[in-house]
């Protein structure tokens, strides 16, 4: 073989060594770059798992106190409204309670007529109470319970003008009072109740026909009348 020969063929080794040198570094890279983009992509669905997590727990600490708050707001509604329909209650129970303890004078065909503080040629001042046209002989009712004072003709002591007529004491300085009565039921220092009948209706004393007269006073004695319809009221009664 001649010198030129052997040249030739040692300069094509050495040409494919370099070629096969750069294959195995060209295969190796993309080995490198193909584990490198397998490991990111690892990498990145660890990190969007970690991401979805997050969210759910934070979705679910917020979902638990939205209904913890609603929780609270529906348990002070439910009181609120307890205590709402526990005070009706009570104002109902009082005004029933107030409604027994009080009455009108006359419970069956009452028809108001003459007012408190009316003036006219039948009364020497204003009139001093409230009128019921009533006819003689419905019963008469005490007003509320108490110890009757005075009782009798001559308007138990107030004049001729009322006819027969009872005086009632009630509680805290309050006495009632009926007149033209046509019959007297009870006597003086005896004990009434509320709704107790005590009298029948009439036309006696100074009457233009038959009625009740009824008055609320501050004492047993005549001249000391306020406005009844006013004070039956606030005790729950209502003519």
């Amino acid at each position: 073989m001649s010198k030129t020969t052997t040249n030739r063929i040692t300069k094509t080794i050495g040409r494919n060594r370099v070629k096969a040198g750069v294959l195995a570094a060209g295969f190796g890279a993309s080995m490198a770059l193909g584990a490198g983009v397998a490991i990111a992509a690892d990498s990145g669905a660890d990190d969007a798992d970690v991401f979805a997590a997050s969210a759910a727990s934070d979705l679910a600490h917020a979902t638990r106190q939205q209904a913890d708050h609603q929780g609270k707001e529906a348990a002070a509604k439910k009181k609120a409204d307890e205590r709402a329909a526990e005070a009706k209650a009570k104002a109902s129970r009082d005004a029933e309670r107030k409604a027994k303890s009080w009455q009108s004078p006359v419970s069956e065909g009452a028809k108001l007529s003459a007012d408190f503080g009316n003036s006219g040629d039948r009364w020497a001042h204003k009139h001093s109470g409230q009128d019921f046209a009533v006819p003689t002989g419905t019963s008469v009712e005490s007003v509320h319970g108490g110890t009757v004072v005075k009782a009798g003709g001559n308007g138990a002591g107030d004049g001729p003008a009322y006819g027969n007529a009872i005086v009632i004491k009630h509680g805290n300085g309050t006495y009632s009072q009926y007149a033209h009565l046509s019959k007297v039921n009870v006597k003086p220092g005896q004990t009434v109740k509320t709704g107790q009948e005590i009298a029948k209706s009439g036309d006696t004393g100074n009457s233009s026909g038959p009625h009740l007269h009824f008055e609320i006073r501050h004492s047993a004695n005549y001249g000391s009348a306020v406005e009844p319809v006013k004070i039956l009221k606030e005790h729950g009664v209502h003519l």
